[in-house]
C-alpha cells in the first residue's frame, strides 16, 4: 500500500496536465512500514528522455520519444537520494504520465523498473489527468497493482 494525500495527489495531476502531450515524472519520497508506504513529498523532475538515453535500449525505443517514453537524469537520481538522506526520507518511488494511455506499465515500465519502489501512473486523455494505479514488482519482476490510500 502507498498512501498519499490529496496534495500529493494534486501535485502529480497538475504536473501530468502541464507537460501532456509528453510523460511527465518526478520522484516520491516518503517512509516505508510495516503498513506500506507514506509519502511525503512529491519532487517533480524534467523528462530527460531524449535520442541519447534511447540508445541504452534496443529496439525502436529512439523513434518513441518523450510521448512515450521518460527518463529522470542520473544527476537528478543521485541529488534526490543525498536530499532524501539528509532530510531521513526514503525514494520510495517513481510516478510518470501515460498521455492518450491507460495508468497500467508498459512493458518498457516493467523492465527498467526497481524491485523496492512504487510506480504511480497518470492516465492523461487529452489533457486531463484521470485515472491513477500504483504498481510494484513482484519477486518474478512483475509488475502487481498496489493499494492507494489517500490520506485525509
Amino acid at each position: 500500500m502507498i498512501k498519499l494525500t490529496p496534495e500529493n495527489l494534486q501535485n502529480i495531476y497538475s504536473h501530468a496536465e502541464t507537460i501532456y502531450p509528453e510523460e511527465c515524472c518526478g520522484i516520491i519520497f516518503g517512509h516505508r512500514g510495516d503498513d506500506g508506504k507514506t509519502v511525503v513529498e512529491i519532487m517533480p523532475t524534467e523528462n530527460a528522455w531524449s535520442a541519447e538515453a534511447a540508445l541504452d535500449f534496443p529496439g525502436d525505443e529512439i523513434t518513441f520519444g518523450k510521448k512515450r517514453r521518460y527518463a529522470i537524469a542520473p544527476q537528478i537520481m543521485l541529488q534526490a537520494q543525498k536530499s532524501a538522506r539528509t532530510r531521513s526520507l526514503d525514494i520510495i518511488g517513481i510516478y510518470h504520465s501515460h498521455p492518450d494511455y491507460p495508468a497500467i506499465p508498459s512493458e518498457f515500465d516493467r523492465q527498467c523498473a526497481w524491485q523496492e519502489y512504487s510506480y504511480i501512473i497518470v492516465s492523461v486523455q487529452n489533457g486531463k489527468a484521470g485515472e491513477i494505479n500504483s504498481w510494484c514488482l513482484d519477486d518474478h519482476h512483475q509488475f502487481q497493482s498496489e493499494t492507494i490510500e489517500k490520506l485525509l
